[in-house]
């Protein structure tokens, strides 16, 4: 079949699959397609590579691939194609060892589109010397119109990595990779060292594409309801076809195990967010394991290793994390699958230098406590469940998580489908462990406590590190300006001023393949709901979905009354509400107990805006749960238990549970920087962005490492105590259930028996704000098709004497990059020009923006996006150093004058609409249908408005926004910068430092 062999038919009914393996005559290519009725349809390439150095070949490659190819020659067309179609995913990744290219659609004709630009890009690039200089690194003056501006280093992969190795954790995992792994491609960064970027020639990057890019090291993955047929048809006439099968030779070999163990010690910069304490030390021990190609032993061992660490009733998780030695587990620990010999660690961080001995004689002690008493039956049942309610768990990007699930295995050559066939995994699990009840505790001993390929790492701050990696990256310059003659100066300086030519020149992407706006459906699905009253007063939401046997409940808490001053401990009741106990369950029964009736019970913050007031928001608690239609009663019983009978006498889990929090919380700031920038500038914008600074901004960051040092909690809890009187009952809640429609009644009835079961208030309580609203939610005549019986109600709280204001604030954080927002208030949900403001966001983006922030400035991404709220924002993501802040924010400025100047085109609005339309119309999952009726309360009918005013959207309307909304004064808006020390934000009064 188009020069295939099948050569296995698989079903994979747990799964709801079938399996089907194929290979390419000509060349060897692989190709597994996973046939599901799913109208997400995925493809993914990926390729074996394997560096054997840090310069980030792989990464720079899987970049500069996607700058032009020989058909489509265009620079970006990868870029270009996210405005070009209607995908509901398209990215690339650079693992340790191979190289990924996936996309998804529901559109048939975009698959088709996307395939060809995929395929072009990974076999056929045009790999330009200029765009290497672009996306890898290059030498370029700090103004590259000027010559006697200093030589710098710049280029997106490059700023990419310094941003990546601002995270300690991230500084932690790979020294443990390239230390435990020694002998081949796990000894390199496969992203890239920021000192040996630098050293990476593009004549290197070429060479590496012609020997790793080929179809014979290619593995091919398509997945969904469209027809295999003309997806193999299409990857041999455009690609497989014109290559010969070679022998890649890019296996990677076994790692030669040690005779004896060994220790490493590392250095990163200091926590900025923990100033002084000494107690900043991580340590973990880490044991290779067999070749992950062994399924059947990878799948015990990642058992074994979830049960080693998983929950508080883990061996680990008690001997280490409520040893109260340190904060939370170190980086990368369990079982760890990417690598062809697999791994385990166990460690802490927050731990003193002096108590350092002390975690690893409790590593020590704990397995040979496993070895003697194994495992309570309850918890490995519990993890069987998990397994269980994951599979019938229908999530939209199924494929994509497949396609991740088998992708390392794969790449050595294990069988992908047996990873799938997870019914067969469990199966002979059980009866390994029927035929020795002991199976387990040998395991440990085999690959722990006998194993002598066994690392010990540990990483301590050093008050300089930062200033160190700064001197050595001004010592590689040096070495690297100083090798320079007369001559190859003058090409530095013109080949910059080339790459801002080619950068700045009008680009024609007509070869590219492209929808039109008469692709997409005018009008949106209905989706079928009805609303009840349960327990009285309740109202009660129910979707009849295929959710294959698995039932969804939430309840939203509407918290009108709340006082501020209990406003910032909101995040940290509902971290700690599910975790502290319940009724007569102590924490550990509890978390064995949401195991094993459970997938999970998650307790949230929300901030929900008004869809006609930018004034106007809704704050509460939402309650998320699902479990297995059996478990349902069982899993109403332990939410009864916790609203009715929540425990918080436990100080010294308490204690545990805040430092874990505030440790996870510092060490995602790094990646998520832009974000914090963003929530702190609307701040001032909005009330609802005020109290979204509270609930999830840098102000939660510092007031949970504040609480995580403090020697007394009892005041805390104390607040906690007050926070749960103004919630844990029925009172101004509701309630939604997703579940099979012949299973809804009995929902119903189970739900509204819960109901019943909880408190009500005996007075009204006195609302902490004057001013609020019940907004019933619309169920009128225009909604009758799609929503029928009784409204929510939202509790609204209302700022009518709110005046917003301008502010610039600057986030001191030493991180070697920085991340910047720029917020604007506009037009709420409702209001027509909402519409057009997203349009404008996605167009600046695409057509501005990401040449000047990306490409020209060199962070890694940037943009304009549109929230739900009505606040417009800009931002940057790892923007270099000092003076690019100022350079960003001057981008952002140029870009409403361009905006306002109406330099575009109709053709590139109508392209902004499709990617508009991509997000709108992104599938949803059964489990998530209805869910902005009853969290925003917005309706079909509103969705469909806001559908039809997207669609009238034209050059004109858009000049006209920009002008109303963008221009100097016309609009409140705010900055913040995070990121290192700036003199001109310190010089300036204007700016607010923190």
């Amino acid at each position: 079949m188009h020069g295939y062999t099948v050569s296995q038919v698989t079903p994979v009914p747990e799964l709801f699959l079938t399996a089907v393996k194929l290979d390419h005559d000509g060349t060897g290519a692989r190709h597994l397609h996973l046939a599901r009725e799913d109208s997400n349809n995925l493809f993914s390439v990926q390729f074996r590579t394997t560096p054997m150095d840090s310069t980030g070949v792989p990464h720079i490659l899987e970049h500069t691939v996607l700058c032009g190819s020989q058909k489509y020659p265009c620079r970006d067309p990868f870029f270009k194609m996210l405005n070009r179609s209607l995908s509901t995913f398209m990215n690339a990744f650079t693992a340790s060892d191979y190289t990924m290219y996936p996309f998804s659609t529901q559109n048939p004709k975009d698959f088709q589109n996307l395939l060809s630009v995929y395929l072009d890009a990974a076999f056929f690039p045009c790999l330009r010397e200029l765009d290497f200089w672009q996306e890898g690194w290059r030498l370029e003056h700090e103004d590259p119109t000027d010559p006697k501006t200093a030589l710098v280093f710049k280029g997106v992969v490059f700023n990419e990595m310094k941003g990546a190795f601002a995270d300690s954790e991230r500084v932690f995992s790979q020294h443990l990779q390239n230390q435990l792994l020694p002998d081949h491609t796990y000894a390199a960064v496969s992203g890239g060292a920021p000192l040996c970027i630098p050293d990476l020639t593009w004549e290197q990057l070429r060479e590496f594409h012609a020997k790793h890019y080929h179809p014979s090291n290619a593995r091919f993955l398509t997945y969904g309801n469209f027809p295999l047929e003309e997806h193999l048809r299409q990857i041999h006439e455009e690609a497989l076809s014109k290559f010969q099968r070679i022998e890649p030779n890019t296996a990677v070999p076994p790692q030669q195990r040690w005779e004896m163990p060994r220790e490493h010690h590392v250095h990163c910069a200091p926590d900025a967010l923990a100033a002084g304490s000494p107690r900043q030390t991580t340590v973990s021990v880490s044991f290779l394991l067999p070749d992950i190609t062994d399924t059947a032993e990878a799948f015990a061992l990642t058992l074994l290793s979830t049960l080693l660490v998983s929950g508080p009733s883990a061996p680990f998780y008690k001997a280490l994390i409520e040893s109260g030695l340190g904060s939370d587990f170190s980086p990368d620990v369990g079982y760890n699958g990417h690598t062809r010999d697999a791994y385990f660690s166990v460690g802490l961080q927050g731990v003193a230098e002096a108590d350092v001995a002390r975690v690893r004689d409790i590593i020590d002690r704990t397995l040979d406590d496993v070895i003697a008493n194994g495992f309570e039956d309850d918890q490995i049942e519990a993890l069987l469940h998990k397994i269980e309610i994951r599979m019938k768990h229908q999530s939209v990007s199924f494929g994509l998580a497949l396609a991740s699930h088998i992708a390392s295995c794969w790449n050595h050559d294990g069988d992908p489908v047996e990873l799938l066939q997870l019914g067969a995994q469990v199966a002979q699990f059980r009866r390994r462990l029927e035929e020795n009840p002991e199976f387990l505790q040998e395991k440990v001993k085999q690959y722990f406590k006998n194993n002598r390929h066994k690392l010990t790492l540990s990483m301590r701050p050093d008050d300089q590190y930062s200033e160190k990696q700064m001197q050595l990256e001004t010592e590689k310059l040096r070495q690297k300006v100083s090798s320079l003659s007369s001559e190859d100066k003058r090409q530095v300086y013109e080949k910059g001023l080339q790459l801002q030519t080619q950068q700045s020149e009008a680009q024609d992407a007509s070869c590219l393949p492209a929808l039109k706006v008469s692709d997409i459906e005018p009008s949106m699905p209905c989706t079928e709901l009805a609303v009840a009253l349960a327990a009285g007063n309740v109202a009660l939401q129910s979707c009849g979905q295929p959710t294959n046997g698995v039932t969804y409940v939430r309840a939203f808490c509407s918290l009108p009354a709340l006082p501020a001053a209990l406003r910032p401990y909101v995040p940290l009741f509902c971290s700690v509400l599910t975790k502290l106990g319940c009724g007569i369950l102590d924490y550990r029964q509890q978390a064995q107990q949401i195991e094993l009736k459970t997938g999970g019970i998650a307790v949230t913050p929300q901030v929900l805006p008004d869809s006609s007031h930018l004034d106007t928001y809704e704050q509460g608690v939402l309650f998320s749960s699902f479990c297995l239609e059996r478990n349902l009663q069982d899993m109403m019983h332990l939410w009864g238990e916790i609203f009715n009978s929540p425990r918080f006498e436990e100080e010294q889990h308490f204690r545990v549970l805040v430092k874990m929090a505030a440790q996870e919380l510092a060490n995602g700031v790094p990646d998520s920087g832009h974000l914090y920038a963003s929530i702190r500038a609307n701040k001032t914008l909005t009330p609802a962005g005020d109290l979204q600074e509270t609930f999830s901004g840098m102000e939660q960051v510092r007031l949970m490492k504040s609480i995580a040092e403090m020697a007394d909690v009892k005041p805390v809890l104390s607040q906690l105590l007050l926070i749960k009187d103004h919630m844990l009952d029925r009172e101004n809640m509701r309630c939604a259930v997703n579940a099979a429609p012949g299973q809804l009644s009995w929902v119903q009835q189970v739900v509204g028996d819960f109901l019943a079961g909880l408190g009500q208030r005996t007075r009204e309580r006195k609302p902490e704000h004057p001013h609020v609203v019940e907004k019933p939610v619309p169920n009128g005549p225009g909604d009758s098709a799609c929503l029928s019986g009784s409204h929510i109600t939202r509790k609204l709280i209302t700022a009518p004497t709110f005046k917003p204001y301008p502010m610039k604030t600057h986030l001191v954080l030493p991180f070697p990059v920085s991340y910047v927002g720029d917020c604007v208030r506009t037009a709420p949900y409702t209001h027509p020009d909402h519409a057009s403001l997203r349009i404008l966001a996605r167009l600046m983006t695409a057509k501005f923006l990401h040449t000047q922030i990306r490409e020209k400035g060199g962070a890694y991404g940037g943009g304009a996006k549109l929230s739900h709220s009505g606040v417009f924002t800009f931002y940057s993501y790892r923007s270099p150093r000092d003076p690019r802040p100022a350079e960003t924010l001057q981008a952002f400025a140029e870009a409403a004058d361009w905006a306002q100047a109406g330099r575009f085109s109709q053709q590139d609005v109508d392209e902004a609409k499709l990617a508009v339309f991509s997000v709108v119309d992104a599938p949803v999952a059964p489990s998530d249908k209805g869910l902005d009726h009853f969290l925003y309360g917005l309706t079909d009918e509103m969705g469909q408005a806001q559908r039809e005013q997207l669609f009238a959207v034209h050059r004109g309307v858009l000049i006209d926004v920009a002008h109303r909304y963008l221009s100097d004064g016309r609009s409140a808006h705010s900055l913040a910068l995070l990121g290192p020390e700036n003199a001109r934000t310190t010089s300036d009064p204007s700016w607010v430092i923190q």
